[in-house]
């Protein structure tokens, strides 16, 4: 074989390599950026994600494994709070590397559990099968020093805008807590209505900030122009009352 055509073969063999490997490669989502998109089978029929529900909040949770302990309390915790998220105009959808029919026996036998004195729940929201990693990948739930087959816990809240919001990741051994991530997605929520910030240990109907001033005379104009409802601790620091938000 000639030195060019040998040159010319080790080349895109070297490049067929890499876009392999990169196919395979783990990819983070970043905040800001559009979800990743997919078309898969679930406990509740196809899903369509994210476009299929455009113009509603999202939530993504992986968690690790069907049928294991940690992973069956934040279910049965998502099913108690689920009408609390539809007030809040958003969407669960779960997602493993389980197969389907797994996850159609775990929620059969989570809707037969009563404890601490609650009747058994209803779990109205997809358990997603990703049994080839597809999705996963995408969005980089399979950290290979944990498992290189199954889901780290991770949590995306996507906006109306189909665009990533909030990014969580948990070890396997670490149970969610799913009041923090609807007080984040609330938070979220009256960031993009208000046009403000929210403070350390921010909690709904708490005051909020407003954006910093970034000089001293910026915030020299706001005093002059500041309403009732608007006040300062230090020049870069304004808050904000709002009108009553529902917990």
């Amino acid at each position: 074989m000639k030195k060019p055509l040998l040159l010319a073969v080790i080349t895109l063999s070297t490049i067929l390599i890499s876009f392999s490997q990169n196919e395979d490669e783990q990819c983070i989502p970043l905040i800001g950026e559009r979800a990743p998109s997919f078309n898969q089978v679930s406990t509740m029929g196809n899903i369509n994600f994210p476009l299929g529900y455009s113009g509603k909040w999202k939530i993504l949770f992986s968690h690790p494994g069907d049928f294991t302990a940690i992973c069956s309390t934040e279910i049965l915790e998502l099913a108690d709070m689920q009408d609390d998220f539809t007030k809040l105009n958003t969407s669960i959808f779960v997602i493993s590397t389980d197969g389907l029919n797994s996850h159609l026996e775990w929620i059969r036998s989570l809707e037969s559990i009563e404890s601490d004195g609650k009747k058994a729940v209803k779990i109205n929201f997809p358990l997603i099968s990703d049994t080839d990693m597809s999705i996963s990948k995408k969005y980089g739930m399979i950290h290979q020093y944990s498992s290189t087959t199954k889901d780290i816990r991770g949590v995306f809240i996507i906006n109306p805008d189909d665009k990533i919001a909030a990014i969580f990741y948990y070890p396997s051994k670490i149970g969610r807590n799913m009041e923090e991530i609807k007080r984040t997605l609330i938070a979220l929520q009256t960031v993009e209505k208000y046009n403000v910030l929210t403070p350390v240990n921010w909690e709904p109907g708490e005051d909020v900030m407003i954006p910093s001033p970034v000089t001293i005379e910026d915030s020299k104009k706001l005093e002059d122009n500041k309403d009732k409802d608007t006040y300062m601790k230090t020049w870069y620091m304004w808050y904000k009352k709002l009108p009553n938000i529902d917990k």
